[in-house]
């Protein structure tokens, strides 16, 4: 239930839509299996898995809500062998040069034969909304996998005027100052994992892990002009973070005692802690969503929203 990663995102004006209206634009979208000439299918399950039947699930006015994609498995190679092998049936048997729209026919045959064949997987991505705050979290470091969630919603309610969320000063910047001085912001602990990245078109990426970052060899590195495109945080004993220079967080990890209150708070039934889980989460992610964005030198709102 715990998020592992987050982009982040800001609704530009007030939701539009109510819980009930939600839960209706979801039930429109159930997920379901590809047919079989389908690539993918999208739609809306379960967040709690077996452990719910709710498509939509709301603690302390949060929303949680679960993309299911399913989509059949084509490896390109099998699809460029087999038309390799058509192509060469053909031009053997007429005595001419297969060419480029011919080639995209075949191969959108190929493709069509191939489906109803191919295997299946799926993938759940986890959104927890807050309404009242104004902000939607997506479980995921894709910007694939959040935009098929969030246009699958836009198509549901209608609208969902968000854009992801912006700040002041640029993050790669702020790391960077952050290990010059050895100094986060208040409430942040600069761990020791970072990703030191050349600023000109081809320079070269240094990755660090179980390293002093106030070492003479980080310095020397920052001061040949390197900059720190990631880095690794710990936030208030609640949880840890590696935070990118495209404000992606990544390896999201909840501590222990978050953990241990929300087993405590669920019970012994697997829907009770997951509920627990949820709400916990969502409560901690509304206090450092603001915590990040101050960090780093504010929110940074476009005139006129």
């Amino acid at each position: 239930m715990w998020f592992r990663n987050l982009l982040l995102y800001r609704f530009s004006q007030s939701v539009p839509f109510t819980e009930a209206e939600l839960l209706k634009a979801l039930e429109q979208r159930p997920a379901r299996p590809c047919a079989s000439q389908e690539t993918h299918t999208l739609g809306w399950t379960t967040p709690f898995g077996r452990h719910s039947e709710n498509l939509l699930q709301v603690a302390q006015g949060y929303w949680l809500v679960a993309l299911r994609k399913e989509e059949r498995m084509l490896p390109s190679s099998v699809i460029k062998d087999a038309l390799a092998e058509k192509v060469e049936e053909i031009e053997a048997r007429d005595g001419r040069k297969v060419y480029k729209k011919e080639r995209d026919t075949l191969k959108d045959d190929i493709i069509m034969s191939l489906l109803p064949r191919a295997f299946t997987r799926t993938q759940t991505t986890l959104a927890c909304i807050a309404p009242a705050e104004g902000w939607i979290a997506v479980d995921t470091s894709s910007n694939k996998r959040a935009e098929d969630l969030l246009n699958l919603l836009r198509e549901g309610t209608g609208s969902l005027p968000v854009r992801p969320l912006n700040v002041k000063m640029a993050p790669a910047a702020c790391m960077t100052d952050w290990v010059r001085s050895g100094e986060a912001p208040e409430g942040f602990v600069i761990s020791d994992e970072c990703e030191l990245r050349d600023t000109s078109e081809d320079g070269g990426v240094i990755r660090c892990k179980r390293q002093d970052l106030g070492s003479d060899e980080i310095q020397q590195h920052l001061s040949a002009g390197k900059q720190v495109s990631q880095l690794g945080l710990h936030w208030r004993d609640k949880l840890s973070l590696s935070l990118d220079d495209k404000l992606t967080i990544k390896r999201l990890k909840f501590e222990d005692l978050l953990r241990e209150e929300a087993d405590e708070q669920g019970g012994d039934d697997m829907a009770g802690q997951l509920d627990a889980s949820f709400t916990l989460m969502a409560m901690t992610l509304s206090s450092l969503i603001p915590a990040l964005s101050n960090a780093l030198g504010g929110e940074d709102i476009p005139q006129g929203v």
